[in-house]
């Protein structure tokens, strides 16, 4: 009997040994035959905002390199983590895919108690698909024309002056905080459910100071007769606006915010999986149909992939958690 019961034991593990081998040979397989089918990317915000088209742009044009469609799913909900979530409990076989922002990549994590994932953990960034800047603006009728001319009256009576932001905790909301604190100023920060409900309120004048995303001010701002752009947020320029200047420019040295996006993969992902979906993705930002209807919205592709959107992350989950948590912010 005991020899039976090692012989089987020994077989046993043979076994054992057989299909460990042939799973570990299974994957890479998996992964060069990889994609078989379409690919689900879930966006963790409506259909319809500047995110989300975004996301379908990029889809679209990242299906010649792949051979397969990527079918966009909306999953919104909790500022986006309830998506991002989905997506990291989703199996990292390169079938799923999801949109992160600044907002589920590097902010929320201060703002909630628990967003239901780590951004640094338990996904693995592909690339940046966009980047845009916020703007700084006043109703038209403002005297101020400059950022000097609003550091100067603002420092003048501190909390007598208010901004407007799209809601708090927002990218929007975050821009004016860090603003307050690298010109060493006092405002009265006041949320509103929107861009749609923000911007009426500044150009009707119960809000002195609008910052919100470029793209959602752009027809405001090119009719000229009820938004004055001051100055945009990011390190250059916008070519959706190319008389507006910088933060930096204007006043403030150093200053620099962008709202951005980018494509995650589960954690586990296999990483010839990953690199395929990376190299589609750099094929597809260099399309100029791509670049063309970027621009359209007020956004500059990206140009971060892999390890430089992670370390990237590092820097903006620095920059906003010391911000947050220093000036108290909290989600609604």
């Amino acid at each position: 009997m005991g020899r039976l019961f090692r012989a089987g034991t020994g077989a046993a593990a043979v076994c054992v040994g057989v299909a460990a081998m042939a799973g570990a040979m299974a994957a890479p397989a998996a992964a060069a035959k990889w994609p078989e089918r379409p690919i689900t990317l879930i966006v963790p915000f409506p259909p319809g905002g500047t995110t989300d088209i975004f996301a379908r742009t990029i889809a679209e044009h990242m299906r010649p390199a792949l051979g397969q469609s990527i079918v966009v799913e909306n999953k919104p909900g909790a500022a986006g983590n309830l998506g991002v979530a989905a997506a990291t409990r989703a199996q990292p076989d390169g079938y799923t895919i999801v949109l992160g922002s600044v907002g589920t990549q590097s902010v929320n994590q201060f703002l909630y108690g628990n967003i239901g994932f780590n951004p640094a953990t338990d996904l693995v960034p592909l690339g940046m698909i966009a980047s845009t800047p916020n703007v700084m603006a006043v109703a038209a009728g403002s005297p101020w024309r400059t950022l000097q001319d609003v550091m100067a009256a603002v420092k003048k009576d501190p909390g007598k002056y208010s901004y407007a932001s799209p809601g708090i905790g927002s990218s929007v909301h975050l821009t004016g905080a860090y603003f307050e604190s690298m010109a060493g100023l006092q405002m009265l920060h006041v949320p509103f459910k929107g861009s749609s409900a923000a911007i009426p309120a500044v150009i009707g004048g119960q809000v002195d100071i609008l910052m919100d995303n470029l793209p959602s001010s752009m027809a405001a701002l090119k009719a000229g007769d009820r938004l004055r752009g001051i100055a945009v947020t990011s390190a250059e320029r916008s070519p959706a606006a190319p008389d507006l200047p910088t933060m930096a420019e204007a006043g403030l040295p150093g200053f620099e915010v962008t709202a951005w996006s980018g494509l995650y993969a589960p954690r586990g992902t296999p990483a010839p999986v990953v690199d395929k979906l990376i190299a589609a993705m750099k094929q597809a930002l260099q399309s100029p149909a791509l670049k063309q209807s970027l621009a359209q919205g007020g956004a500059t592709p990206g140009n971060l992939f892999g390890a430089d959107l992670a370390a990237f992350e590092v820097k903006e989950r620095d920059k906003w958690g010391k911000l947050i948590q220093s000036r108290g912010i909290k989600a609604d």
